[in-house]
């Protein structure tokens, strides 16, 4: 297997990182809910333990561990992590390389990773689309960075040894960080916590914002899968495509803070979702679709990676919407983080079976017979997806609009 291959490999597996984001209500509710069980102690324990608590969207614990979060999120670490990420560099398939860095780095990072989530849950309440934002940014971090280094490694060492010397530089990096990440709620608020409510499966809301968010995952990964290839398509230099990727990195820290950030303000939450997606759907059908120089990409890349990437910062404010049972915070976000992973599992297959089917391809296999033509399919998909996104919200606004104006005929016709 060459290095060239294990790069691109790597680079699609590590993509799905991204999408992981936070489950949205406060465990301050379960801690009031076991002050008044009679299991938990008398009340004088309970209000001293209270006083003893961190304050909550702010202040040095706060800050502290969302720091340490951001920095786990950049460098995605943990004991399973590692452990793939060795066992991947002794192997010599395909096959292998998917099963250690791709299903047990996936696995061993989510085992890491949700812990965090509801440790910052503890700490930011009313400011938790900041928090989030911000933890949604560090992906774009390590992926404006590492690309870069990754393939000097691989260029230099070759893939067994890379992959070894990046284990060990993330046990380093990261280790010295586990002390700090710690709740702020005591043990005793984490038992006899309330049963599950499950009646947000009725709520339309939910379904709405699971459709919206299906069709964003279904379209959302193609740039980051297809712009190297594209660039070279049109000639435009091999560091062309790392370049694209690593500034739409860049602007998806940017976009993820930001949409994060008006979550906790006073904007309307379905004008902030079809913003993202309006503004991707337009810019891949014109400025992706009409690319012929470098500028014209990077403004793309740039419009696209803010925008697009905002959709999953707010998720913290969707899951509040559409419940606000503590206890099924969790699971409405676990169901939209499933419903973006089904978009990146697919986007791999779909978008091979769109540039296949393209002209260019019907006589020849090779890579470099692509022209830009040949991405038409994967663009029209793309921008397609994200409009059927921004419809899913629009259609509630109609349905309610129409419905006024049904009422207010009604209305007139019997006055």
């Amino acid at each position: 297997m060459s290095n060239t291959e294990i790069l691109v490999v790597s680079s699609q597996i590590e993509s799905h990182e991204l999408r992981a984001w936070p489950a949205s209500s406060s465990r301050v509710t379960i801690s009031e809910h076991a002050i008044q069980t009679p299991e938990m102690g008398t009340p004088t324990e309970n209000e001293q333990e209270i006083s003893q608590l961190a304050p909550v969207d702010g202040g040095i614990a706060a800050w502290r561990l969302l720091g340490a979060a951001f920095v786990f999120e950049t460098l995605l670490w943990g004991p399973i992590c590692i452990g793939g990420l060795v066992a991947g560099s002794f192997a010599d398939t395909l096959e292998t390389l998917i099963l250690t860095q791709g299903v047990a780095y996936g696995i061993g990072f989510l085992i890491l990773y949700y812990p965090i989530l509801m440790m910052v849950n503890e700490y930011w309440i009313a400011r938790r689309g900041m928090a989030y934002g911000l933890l949604c940014g560090a992906s774009g971090v390590s992926g404006a960075v590492m690309p870069f280094v990754v393939q000097a490694l691989l260029s230099t060492y070759g893939y067994q040894t890379t992959l070894r010397a990046v284990a060990v530089g993330l046990a380093v990096l990261t280790g010295p960080l586990i002390p700090f990440l710690d709740g702020r709620l005591p043990p005793s608020a984490h038992v006899n916590t309330p049963k599950t409510n499950w009646s947000f499966f009725k709520s339309p809301l939910f379904w709405l914002y699971s459709v919206s968010n299906l069709f964003q995952g279904f379209g959302y990964f193609f740039p980051s899968l297809y712009l190297p290839s594209f660039a070279t398509s049109l000639d435009l230099g091999e560091r062309s495509g790392p370049i694209l990727l690593a500034v739409m990195s860049v602007s998806q820290v940017a976009g993820q803070f930001v949409f994060g950030y008006l979550s906790d303000r006073k904007l309307p939450l379905d004008v902030l979702a079809c913003s993202s997606t309006l503004v991707a759907a337009v810019t891949t059908l014109t400025m992706w679709r009409l690319a012929d120089s470098f500028p014209v990409l990077i403004g793309f890349t740039i419009l696209y990676g803010f925008f697009g990437a905002g959709f999953t910062a707010i998720w913290a404010r969707m899951s509040t919407t559409i419940t606000d049972d503590v206890t099924a915070a969790p699971i409405v976000f676990g169901l939209l983080n499933f419903g973006k992973g089904v978009g990146n599992v697919l986007a791999g297959p779909i978008g091979g079976l769109l540039v296949y089917n393209s002209s260019s391809l019907q006589h020849s296999s090779a890579a470099e017979s692509l022209i830009p033509s040949s991405y038409r399919w994967v663009i029209i998909f793309t921008g397609s997806c994200m409009f059927a996104s921004t419809s899913a919200i629009f259609f509630r606004h109609v349905r309610r609009l129409f419905g006024r104006i049904v009422l207010l005929s009604t209305e007139l016709l019997r006055n």
